[in-house]
Protein backbone atom coordinates (compact mmCIF):
# COMPACT_ATOMS: atom_id res chain seq x y z
CA UNK A 1 0.00 0.00 0.00
CA UNK A 2 1.49 3.18 -0.76
CA UNK A 3 2.17 5.31 2.23
CA UNK A 4 -0.43 8.20 3.49
CA UNK A 5 1.65 9.63 5.49
CA UNK A 6 2.16 13.54 4.59
CA UNK A 7 5.45 14.74 3.75
CA UNK A 8 6.59 18.11 3.27
CA UNK A 9 9.41 19.65 0.98
CA UNK A 10 12.66 20.98 2.27
CA UNK A 11 13.29 24.68 1.05
CA UNK A 12 16.20 26.35 0.64
CA UNK A 13 16.42 30.07 1.89
CA UNK A 14 19.17 32.04 -0.26
CA UNK A 15 19.15 35.18 1.82
CA UNK A 16 20.98 34.44 4.62
CA UNK A 17 20.55 38.32 5.89
CA UNK A 18 16.87 37.36 6.70
CA UNK A 19 17.95 35.76 9.79
CA UNK A 20 21.29 37.80 10.63
CA UNK A 21 21.61 41.25 9.46
CA UNK A 22 25.36 41.38 9.74
CA UNK A 23 28.29 38.84 10.66
CA UNK A 24 29.26 40.72 13.55
CA UNK A 25 26.21 41.70 15.59
CA UNK A 26 24.34 38.88 13.96
CA UNK A 27 25.70 35.31 13.14
CA UNK A 28 28.88 35.86 15.29
CA UNK A 29 26.63 36.28 18.52
CA UNK A 30 24.56 33.22 17.51
CA UNK A 31 27.05 30.69 16.35
CA UNK A 32 29.15 31.61 19.68
CA UNK A 33 26.20 30.27 21.83
CA UNK A 34 25.84 27.06 23.34
CA UNK A 35 23.73 25.10 21.05
CA UNK A 36 24.91 26.57 17.82
CA UNK A 37 28.76 26.01 18.72
CA UNK A 38 27.92 22.13 19.44
CA UNK A 39 25.84 22.07 16.13
CA UNK A 40 29.57 22.82 14.37
CA UNK A 41 31.50 20.89 17.33
CA UNK A 42 29.41 17.90 15.84
CA UNK A 43 29.95 18.90 12.16
CA UNK A 44 33.73 18.88 12.94
CA UNK A 45 34.05 16.08 15.39
CA UNK A 46 35.47 18.78 17.66
CA UNK A 47 34.97 18.68 21.39
CA UNK A 48 34.95 22.67 20.87
CA UNK A 49 34.44 25.64 23.85
CA UNK A 50 34.22 28.76 23.74
CA UNK A 51 36.88 31.02 24.49
CA UNK A 52 36.12 34.88 23.77
CA UNK A 53 34.34 36.42 20.72
CA UNK A 54 35.76 39.80 18.75
CA UNK A 55 39.27 39.18 20.39
CA UNK A 56 42.17 41.39 19.44
CA UNK A 57 45.07 40.10 17.75
CA UNK A 58 47.04 43.74 17.13
CA UNK A 59 44.62 46.25 15.78
CA UNK A 60 42.28 43.65 14.22
CA UNK A 61 39.75 41.03 15.66
CA UNK A 62 38.99 37.74 15.31
CA UNK A 63 35.46 36.98 15.23
CA UNK A 64 35.92 33.49 17.24
CA UNK A 65 38.33 31.75 19.40
CA UNK A 66 37.36 28.68 21.06
CA UNK A 67 39.49 25.45 23.00
CA UNK A 68 40.04 22.27 21.41
CA UNK A 69 38.77 20.24 24.70
CA UNK A 70 40.81 17.03 22.91
CA UNK A 71 44.49 18.70 23.45
CA UNK A 72 43.54 22.67 24.85
CA UNK A 73 44.54 23.85 21.62
CA UNK A 74 43.23 27.14 20.11
CA UNK A 75 40.40 27.18 17.09
CA UNK A 76 39.99 29.98 15.28
CA UNK A 77 36.56 30.76 13.35
CA UNK A 78 36.10 33.61 10.89
CA UNK A 79 32.86 33.90 9.55
CA UNK A 80 31.27 35.60 6.31
CA UNK A 81 27.68 35.61 5.27
CA UNK A 82 28.44 35.98 1.68
CA UNK A 83 31.00 34.17 -0.39
CA UNK A 84 34.40 33.88 0.26
CA UNK A 85 36.75 36.76 -0.57
CA UNK A 86 40.87 37.49 -0.80
CA UNK A 87 40.03 40.07 2.40
CA UNK A 88 38.79 37.20 4.49
CA UNK A 89 41.46 35.07 3.31
CA UNK A 90 43.99 37.27 4.66
CA UNK A 91 42.13 37.71 7.25
CA UNK A 92 42.32 34.40 8.57
CA UNK A 93 46.00 34.27 7.92
CA UNK A 94 46.61 37.21 10.15
CA UNK A 95 44.43 35.80 13.00
CA UNK A 96 46.07 32.01 13.02
CA UNK A 97 49.21 33.15 12.97
CA UNK A 98 48.91 35.84 16.11
CA UNK A 99 47.27 33.79 17.96
CA UNK A 100 49.46 30.28 17.12
CA UNK A 101 45.79 28.68 16.19
CA UNK A 102 46.07 24.77 15.62
CA UNK A 103 42.88 24.60 14.17
CA UNK A 104 41.35 26.68 11.52
CA UNK A 105 37.91 27.04 10.27
CA UNK A 106 36.38 29.28 7.74
CA UNK A 107 32.54 29.61 7.17
CA UNK A 108 31.07 31.15 4.34
CA UNK A 109 27.70 31.38 2.57
CA UNK A 110 29.96 30.27 -0.48
CA UNK A 111 33.38 28.64 -1.27
CA UNK A 112 34.50 30.06 -4.70
CA UNK A 113 36.70 26.86 -6.70
CA UNK A 114 39.75 29.14 -5.63
CA UNK A 115 39.48 29.53 -1.67
CA UNK A 116 38.65 25.76 -1.54
CA UNK A 117 41.85 25.31 -3.13
CA UNK A 118 43.81 27.58 -0.83
CA UNK A 119 42.54 25.92 1.86
CA UNK A 120 43.43 22.16 0.16
CA UNK A 121 46.75 23.84 -0.53
CA UNK A 122 47.58 24.85 3.19
CA UNK A 123 46.07 21.58 4.39
CA UNK A 124 48.67 19.85 1.85
CA UNK A 125 51.84 22.02 2.83
CA UNK A 126 51.35 22.40 6.50
CA UNK A 127 52.55 19.86 9.32
CA UNK A 128 49.87 17.18 10.89
CA UNK A 129 49.15 19.03 13.92
CA UNK A 130 47.50 22.08 11.88
CA UNK A 131 44.24 22.22 10.09
CA UNK A 132 41.88 24.20 7.63
CA UNK A 133 38.46 23.51 7.11
CA UNK A 134 36.04 25.46 5.27
CA UNK A 135 32.46 25.27 5.66
CA UNK A 136 29.27 26.74 3.87
CA UNK A 137 26.38 27.73 5.99
CA UNK A 138 22.95 26.90 4.74
CA UNK A 139 19.59 27.35 6.11
CA UNK A 140 16.43 25.39 5.37
CA UNK A 141 12.68 24.87 6.48
CA UNK A 142 9.86 22.60 5.52
CA UNK A 143 6.78 24.57 4.92
CA UNK A 144 6.18 26.83 7.28
CA UNK A 145 8.34 25.84 9.76
CA UNK A 146 11.43 27.61 11.51
CA UNK A 147 14.39 27.74 9.81
CA UNK A 148 17.10 25.55 10.33
CA UNK A 149 20.96 26.09 10.22
CA UNK A 150 23.46 23.51 8.15
CA UNK A 151 26.78 23.13 8.11
CA UNK A 152 28.79 22.02 4.77
CA UNK A 153 32.64 20.98 4.81
CA UNK A 154 33.97 21.63 1.42
CA UNK A 155 37.35 21.69 2.74
CA UNK A 156 39.04 19.77 5.47
CA UNK A 157 42.63 18.09 6.24
CA UNK A 158 43.45 14.89 4.16
CA UNK A 159 43.70 12.65 7.24
CA UNK A 160 40.71 13.84 8.82
CA UNK A 161 38.03 11.02 8.96
CA UNK A 162 34.74 10.45 10.20
CA UNK A 163 35.53 7.58 13.07
CA UNK A 164 31.91 7.57 15.02
CA UNK A 165 31.91 11.24 16.23
CA UNK A 166 34.16 12.54 14.36
CA UNK A 167 37.88 13.43 14.80
CA UNK A 168 41.12 12.44 13.18
CA UNK A 169 41.09 8.65 12.68
CA UNK A 170 44.53 6.12 12.64
CA UNK A 171 46.16 3.73 14.41
CA UNK A 172 45.21 -0.25 14.71
CA UNK A 173 41.83 -2.16 15.62
CA UNK A 174 39.23 -2.66 12.37
CA UNK A 175 38.01 -0.73 9.92
CA UNK A 176 37.29 2.82 12.38
CA UNK A 177 41.11 2.56 13.07
CA UNK A 178 40.26 2.34 16.71
CA UNK A 179 41.55 -0.14 19.29
CA UNK A 180 39.09 -2.20 21.09
CA UNK A 181 39.26 0.23 24.44
CA UNK A 182 38.32 2.99 22.29
CA UNK A 183 35.25 0.74 20.71
CA UNK A 184 33.98 0.35 24.12
CA UNK A 185 34.41 4.04 25.75
CA UNK A 186 32.41 5.30 22.51
CA UNK A 187 29.59 2.53 23.74
CA UNK A 188 29.77 3.30 26.72
CA UNK A 189 29.05 7.36 26.31
CA UNK A 190 26.47 6.58 23.64
CA UNK A 191 24.44 4.44 26.25
CA UNK A 192 25.23 7.12 28.72
CA UNK A 193 23.79 9.79 26.36
CA UNK A 194 20.63 7.81 25.56
CA UNK A 195 20.02 7.42 29.34
CA UNK A 196 20.37 11.15 30.23
CA UNK A 197 17.83 11.64 26.89
CA UNK A 198 15.27 9.02 28.18
CA UNK A 199 15.39 10.69 31.71
CA UNK A 200 14.62 13.87 30.56
CA UNK A 201 17.84 15.40 32.07
CA UNK A 202 18.83 18.83 31.94
CA UNK A 203 22.70 18.25 30.94
CA UNK A 204 23.59 18.10 27.53
CA UNK A 205 26.57 16.21 27.35
CA UNK A 206 28.84 16.21 23.45
CA UNK A 207 28.65 13.76 21.21
CA UNK A 208 30.06 10.42 21.84
CA UNK A 209 33.74 9.78 21.43
CA UNK A 210 36.24 7.15 21.55
CA UNK A 211 37.89 8.82 24.86
CA UNK A 212 37.89 8.38 28.32
CA UNK A 213 35.57 11.63 28.75
CA UNK A 214 32.72 13.48 28.44
CA UNK A 215 31.81 16.91 28.81
CA UNK A 216 28.99 19.13 28.87
CA UNK A 217 28.87 23.01 29.23
CA UNK A 218 27.79 24.58 32.76
CA UNK A 219 26.87 27.86 30.91
CA UNK A 220 30.32 29.46 31.46
CA UNK A 221 33.93 30.12 29.02
CA UNK A 222 36.50 27.83 30.39
CA UNK A 223 34.81 25.64 32.57
CA UNK A 224 32.24 22.79 32.34
CA UNK A 225 31.01 19.60 33.92
CA UNK A 226 32.40 16.06 33.07
CA UNK A 227 32.03 12.03 33.38
CA UNK A 228 35.25 10.06 33.44
CA UNK A 229 36.33 6.29 32.98
CA UNK A 230 39.51 4.51 33.80
CA UNK A 231 39.32 0.85 32.32
CA UNK A 232 42.98 0.56 34.44
CA UNK A 233 41.43 1.11 37.73
CA UNK A 234 37.67 0.22 36.82
CA UNK A 235 36.59 3.85 38.28
CA UNK A 236 34.23 6.36 37.20
CA UNK A 237 33.75 9.57 37.96
CA UNK A 238 31.90 12.70 37.97
CA UNK A 239 33.46 16.63 38.08
CA UNK A 240 33.50 20.34 37.70
CA UNK A 241 36.60 21.59 35.47
CA UNK A 242 37.85 25.43 36.26
CA UNK A 243 40.02 26.35 32.97
CA UNK A 244 41.45 29.61 32.08
CA UNK A 245 43.83 31.96 33.44
CA UNK A 246 42.11 32.44 36.37
CA UNK A 247 41.32 28.82 37.60
CA UNK A 248 42.94 29.33 40.77
CA UNK A 249 41.62 32.09 42.15
CA UNK A 250 38.15 30.49 41.05
CA UNK A 251 39.26 27.22 42.41
CA UNK A 252 39.73 28.87 45.87
CA UNK A 253 36.75 30.99 45.67
CA UNK A 254 34.55 28.06 45.66
CA UNK A 255 36.60 25.91 48.09
CA UNK A 256 36.17 28.71 50.73
CA UNK A 257 32.54 27.06 50.81
CA UNK A 258 33.49 23.90 51.03
CA UNK A 259 31.43 22.85 54.04
CA UNK A 260 28.36 24.26 52.49
CA UNK A 261 28.67 22.51 49.15
CA UNK A 262 29.33 19.29 50.60
CA UNK A 263 26.40 19.40 52.61
CA UNK A 264 23.82 20.68 50.34
CA UNK A 265 25.36 18.00 47.91
CA UNK A 266 25.06 14.85 50.57
CA UNK A 267 28.48 14.00 49.40
CA UNK A 268 32.21 14.43 49.65
CA UNK A 269 34.41 15.93 47.07
CA UNK A 270 38.11 15.72 46.28
CA UNK A 271 39.04 18.78 45.71
CA UNK A 272 41.80 18.73 43.28
CA UNK A 273 44.18 21.90 42.77
CA UNK A 274 46.73 20.63 40.72
CA UNK A 275 49.48 22.78 41.67
CA UNK A 276 51.58 21.44 38.58
CA UNK A 277 48.55 22.36 35.88
CA UNK A 278 46.62 25.33 35.22
CA UNK A 279 43.56 24.03 35.84
CA UNK A 280 41.53 22.54 38.63
CA UNK A 281 39.21 19.67 39.34
CA UNK A 282 36.69 19.25 42.18
CA UNK A 283 35.14 15.47 41.40
CA UNK A 284 33.67 12.30 43.10
CA UNK A 285 34.41 8.92 41.90
CA UNK A 286 32.96 5.60 41.89
CA UNK A 287 35.47 2.86 42.14
CA UNK A 288 34.94 -1.16 41.47
CA UNK A 289 32.93 0.10 38.42
CA UNK A 290 34.86 -1.88 35.13
CA UNK A 291 32.81 -1.04 32.33
CA UNK A 292 34.42 -4.12 30.42
CA UNK A 293 31.37 -5.66 32.40
CA UNK A 294 28.49 -4.00 29.88
CA UNK A 295 26.24 -5.35 32.79
CA UNK A 296 27.27 -3.39 35.21
CA UNK A 297 26.53 -0.25 32.51
CA UNK A 298 22.75 0.46 34.03
CA UNK A 299 24.04 1.49 37.48
CA UNK A 300 26.81 2.93 36.23
CA UNK A 301 25.00 5.27 34.26
CA UNK A 302 22.54 5.84 36.88
CA UNK A 303 25.26 7.10 39.39
CA UNK A 304 26.99 9.56 36.74
CA UNK A 305 23.47 11.25 36.17
CA UNK A 306 22.86 11.70 39.72
CA UNK A 307 25.87 12.64 40.58
CA UNK A 308 26.15 15.16 37.80
CA UNK A 309 22.80 16.29 38.43
CA UNK A 310 24.06 17.02 41.67
CA UNK A 311 27.02 19.07 40.96
CA UNK A 312 25.14 20.95 37.87
CA UNK A 313 22.59 22.18 40.37
CA UNK A 314 24.85 23.01 42.75
CA UNK A 315 27.32 24.84 40.68
CA UNK A 316 25.84 26.12 38.10
CA UNK A 317 25.04 29.40 39.50
CA UNK A 318 28.44 29.89 41.54
CA UNK A 319 30.48 29.57 38.41
CA UNK A 320 28.75 32.50 37.05
CA UNK A 321 28.57 34.72 39.78
CA UNK A 322 32.45 33.62 40.21
CA UNK A 323 34.21 37.17 39.84
CA UNK A 324 35.57 37.63 35.81
CA UNK A 325 39.00 38.98 36.91
CA UNK A 326 41.59 39.65 39.89
CA UNK A 327 43.70 42.49 40.27
CA UNK A 328 47.39 42.27 40.91
CA UNK A 329 47.22 41.42 44.87
CA UNK A 330 44.31 38.71 43.70
CA UNK A 331 41.55 41.18 45.13
CA UNK A 332 38.04 39.92 42.64
CA UNK A 333 36.92 42.17 40.07
CA UNK A 334 32.96 41.19 39.62
CA UNK A 335 31.29 40.72 36.50
CA UNK A 336 29.49 43.30 35.53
Amino acid sequence: MPNSTPLGRLHKITDLRKVWLSEPTGFTPWLAGEDNLSLLADTLGLELELVSQEQGVGPYRADIVCKNLDDESLVLIENQLEKTDHTHLGQLMTYAAGLDAVTTVWIAKRFTDEHRAALDWLNEITGPNTSFFGLEIELWRIGNSPMAPKFNIVSKPNEWVKTGGGGKGGGSGGASGLSPTKVLQQDFWRVFRQHLSDQDSALKPRKARAQHWLNMAIGRAGMHLGATVNTQSNQIGAELYLGGHDAKHHFGELHADRVEIEANLGFALEWCPLPEKAACRIRVDRPNTPITNRDHWPAAHAWLADKLEALNAEFRERVQELPADYDEDGHSMPIE
